[in-house]
């Protein structure tokens, strides 16, 4: 099945063996499922001869390669640097890392400003590292009805005194994508660093981590079909000025020193394959260009797909959609009346639904809300309208 979008469905569902099971998965949000060709390439990995890095022979070479890839891939895939791609345990690992480096530069009465649309990965380890500094933490707030991020609260929030500022990409629960470019003018206009919580938004369209003007851009590989691993990628010329706390005599290069113990080397393949997976659905000379090929392909794919699945959502009398962003991702929190979100996930998980219930970590949206959470279910690159129908006829 080949839809209007040019995404070979048929084609993409086939390379996913969970699939066979049998389940609609509308939890794509909170993970993916993994294509053949990653599974392979960890199990691969696993049974080759992988030492440590660092060392002169031959096993630990191919450890030196696994990282290498993996770092092109990633930095390929957000329009990075290689020589800046943090590998990690998780985005939030990542960001604690960082958060404590970036705050060994901030004084008393420094600023960093955050948002309540944030996963909390994106705001506990700014609050707590601006705690430890003492500097203050200043908030942009949603629009309540529509759950978007206006822009012209930065012009006040954005101060001479403000050291960072953090914003996501896209809203994890609303599926919200804030203007992030016009707030990242903002902070670099007082020399603010930008860091961008990229792990919604990466699966669903094409990145430029330049032109969003991020300097940090955190991912997590198992948001876009690959392992659980998480990847933060920066400028190389501001990693060099950050001091982490690490081991002694573990290497002080960039990006290295960001990355805490053993690397987890067959996951690195597993991330090297997954960008691979998706680049082979795009045309284009150099994989980049592939990357983007494809990932416009699969948004119009996932657009058409969402579309059925917000109308349907929207013709209900007993089901009340949170927000409604002009740009969002294919992803929506609603509530059923009558019916708790646990609830509506545990019965939809019944008969073979999977959709998450909660606030999904976006504690701060949900407590501006004034809600405990609500059921969300999101659309991925092998979601089909049948699937959605499916969803529909379920509620």
């Amino acid at each position: 099945m080949r839809s209007d979008a040019g995404w070979d469905l048929d084609a993409v569902r086939a390379d996913f063996p969970a699939l066979q099971e049998g389940l609609a998965h509308f939890d794509g949000p909170g993970g993916t499922q993994v294509p053949s060709a990653v599974a392979d390439a960890v199990v691969e990995t696993m049974r080759s001869a992988v030492s440590n890095r660092h060392g002169p022979f031959a096993s630990s070479r191919r450890a030196e390669r696994l990282v290498e890839q993996a770092r092109a891939a990633v930095a390929d895939l957000v329009g990075g640097d290689p020589a800046g791609v943090i590998l990690g345990q998780s985005m939030t690992a990542n960001t604690y890392v960082l958060a404590g480096a970036l705050a060994r530069t901030w004084r008393p009465g420094d600023e960093v400003v955050l948002s309540r649309l944030d996963h909390d990965a994106d705001v506990r380890p700014w609050v707590q590292a601006a705690a430890r500094a003492g500097a203050s933490v200043r908030w942009a707030e949603v629009d309540i009805a529509t759950t978007e991020l206006p822009v012209e609260q930065y012009d006040e929030l954005v101060t001479e005194r403000t050291r960072l500022v953090a914003v996501t990409a896209a809203s994890n629960a609303t599926g919200t994508r804030p203007d992030v470019r016009a707030i990242a003018d903002r902070a670099h206009a007082v020399g603010a660093v930008v860091h961008v919580d990229g792990v919604h938004a990466t699966p669903h369209l094409p990145t430029d981590m330049c032109k969003l003007g991020a300097d940090l851009y955190a991912t997590s590989a198992y948001k876009w079909y690959g392992p659980h691993l998480g990847c933060t990628v920066g400028d190389p010329e501001l990693l060099e000025t950050l001091r982490p706390d690490k081991l002694l005599p573990s290497s002080d290069a960039v990006p290295d020193r960001f990355e805490h113990g053993t690397a987890a080397f067959a996951a690195h393949a597993g991330v090297a394959a997954a960008v691979d997976w998706i680049a082979s659905h795009g045309a284009g000379a150099t994989r980049r260009e592939r990357l983007r090929s494809a990932m416009t392909a699969l948004a119009r794919h996932e657009s058409v797909v969402f579309d059925r699945l917000l109308d349907g959502l929207a013709a209900r009398d007993d089901v009340s959609l949170i927000g409604a962003p002009a740009r969002r991702t294919p992803t929506v929190a609603f509530s059923v009346a009558g019916r708790s979100p646990l609830q509506v996930s545990a019965d939809l998980g019944n008969q073979g639904i999977c959709v998450w219930s909660g606030n999904y970590y976006a504690a701060e949206l949900f407590g501006a809300l004034g809600l405990d959470g609500a059921v969300r279910a999101g659309v991925v690159c092998y979601t089909t309208v049948a699937e959605v129908d499916r969803l529909l006829a379920a509620l």
